[in-house]
């Protein structure tokens, strides 16, 4: 499987989130983090910046919601023409009817699991989404540290994934750099979220590469 690098717009310039998404064309997605101050303890975006941002991004948009009550909320994103939209397993009462509709809707639908939650309950669920996002730091913030204690649960899904044939990208998404994508590569990591150490980079795209190079040389071959 393709190395799928997805730079964070949380830890982008705010003020010029147009310029921003112009520097990490490279990438493969764009990775917005929704967060509404109930789920997480912290605030971002919501449907009027992610639509207008859409129209101005090179790249599509692989949406990460941090939110209570996806339900509502989650289906929005992808009409407004987010290309992945992936909800939180603790905040899902019914996250297969969930993730059913917003494959209704045309985008692919993920599945995200905190670094404290257990992947057994998903494991024979995988068919009914196209990527579930091991978390490797507890959401909220940017900007902390890479938690390796996530890497069972990411080989778990991984073998999981291949014994079933089924294409399920897996996400990480925390902390990650040119030394712990590598880890996350070999435990079956495919698509890597990385947010401070793609934009605090003097060249974007030069780090960008750079994290694909890491993580290609150590993936498994799928």
């Amino acid at each position: 499987m393709p190395t799928r690098i997805n730079p964070s717009i949380l830890a982008a310039d705010f003020a010029n989130l147009e310029r921003e998404l112009g520097r990490i064309a490279s990438a493969d997605l764009v990775h917005v983090d929704i967060m509404d101050n109930h789920f997480v303890p912290n605030l971002t975006f919501g449907p009027p910046v992610v639509e207008r941002l859409l129209q101005v991004s090179p790249l599509p948009f692989d949406v990460h919601l941090m939110i209570e009550n996806p339900e509502r909320w989650a289906p929005g994103y992808a009409e407004a023409g987010a290309f992945s939209v992936t909800f939180h397993a603790e905040a899902s009462p019914d996250p297969v009817a969930l993730a059913r509709r917003l494959r209704s809707i045309g985008a692919r639908a993920g599945i995200a699991l905190k670094p404290g939650t257990d992947v057994e309950p998903y494991l024979e669920l995988l068919a009914e989404f196209d990527q579930v996002l091991v978390m490797t730091v507890e959401p909220g913030f940017g900007g902390q540290s890479f938690m390796a204690s996530t890497m069972p649960k990411l080989s778990r899904l991984a073998e999981a994934v291949r014994s079933s044939g089924l294409d399920v990208w897996l996400q990480v998404d925390g902390g990650i750099t040119e030394e712990t994508i590598v880890i996350a590569a070999e435990a079956g990591a495919n698509t890597f979220v990385a947010g401070s150490s793609v934009f605090n980079a003097a060249d974007p795209a030069e780090q960008i590469a750079r994290l694909r190079a890491a993580a290609d040389e150590h993936t498994h071959a799928h």
